[in-house]
C-alpha cells in the first residue's frame, strides 16, 4: 500500500504542531514551511481551507490515506452514535495504533512495520494487517520469536505514557483493548467536528 513517506518535519511544520512525535527540526522552525514561511502575510484561511486541514491534519496523524480514511468516515457515519467521535474512535482502533499506545514501537510508522513484518499477535494468532479494527477485549502481543529485538525493547522501555482503555503486562509482553477509548481520553488534538463538515457537503 502507498504511504507517505516524506519529511515529517516540514507536515508538521505546515499544521503548527508536532503531529508525529518529538520533533527537534520542528521545535527550531515552529512556522510554516515554504521561502516565505516566516511572513504571516498570508490572508484569512476560507472555511473550506480549515476543515481540509484538519483532514489532513487526522489523515497525517494516524498514516492512513484518503480512500481508507474516507471508508472510516462512512463507517462512523452509519454509526448511530456521534459520527465525528466515532471515526476517532475507529483511528484509534488501528491495530497499527493500538501497538504504537502500547509502546510496542515508538512511532506509528514502526507499528505499521512491526506489524506488516509478522512481529504481532492478536489473540495468539499473528496479524499482519495493519489497519485492522479490533474490539473491546481484544489481546495484543509480540510474536515468541520476536520479543528479544532490540528495537521493541528500547521502545518499551522508553514508553511513560498510561492509557486508562488499554492495560500492559511486561513480562508476557501482551496488552489487553479494555475498551473503545471515549472522545476525551484519546490525546491527539484534532477538530473531528471540521472533518465531519467537509465530508458532509
Amino acid at each position: 500500500m502507498a504511504r507517505y513517506t516524506g519529511p515529517k518535519s516540514k507536515i508538521a511544520r505546515k499544521f503548527g504542531e508536532a503531529i508525529f512525535g518529538e520533533d527537534k527540526a520542528f521545535e527550531k522552525r515552529n512556522y510554516p514551511p515554504g521561502q516565505h514561511g516566516n511572513n504571516r502575510r498570508r490572508g484569512k484561511k476560507s472555511e473550506y481551507a480549515i476543515q481540509l486541514m484538519e483532514k489532513q491534519k487526522a489523515k497525517y496523524t494516524y498514516g492512513i490515506l484518503e480512500r481508507q480514511f474516507r471508508n472510516l468516515f462512512e463507517r462512523a457515519n452509519r454509526s448511530k452514535d456521534v459520527t465525528g467521535e466515532v471515526l476517532l474512535q475507529l483511528c484509534e482502533s488501528r491495530l497499527d495504533n493500538v501497538v504504537y499506545r502500547m509502546g510496542i514501537a515508538p512511532t506509528r510508522s514502526a507499528a505499521r512495520q512491526l506489524v506488516g513484518h509478522r512481529h504481532i499477535t492478536l489473540n495468539g494468532k499473528i496479524m499482519n494487517i495493519p489497519s485492522h479494527i479490533l474490539k473491546a477485549g481484544d489481546v495484543v502481543g509480540v510474536r515468541e520469536k520476536s520479543k528479544s529485538l532490540e528495537s521493541i525493547e528500547v521502545s518499551l522501555s522508553a514508553h511513560a505514557a498510561v492509557y486508562e482503555w488499554i492495560t500492559w503486562n511486561s513480562e508476557t509482553k501482551e496488552g489487553t483493548l479494555v475498551s473503545i477509548p471515549e472522545r476525551l481520553q484519546i490525546p491527539e488534538n484534532i477538530k473531528e467536528q471540521l472533518i465531519v463538515e467537509l465530508y458532509s457537503k
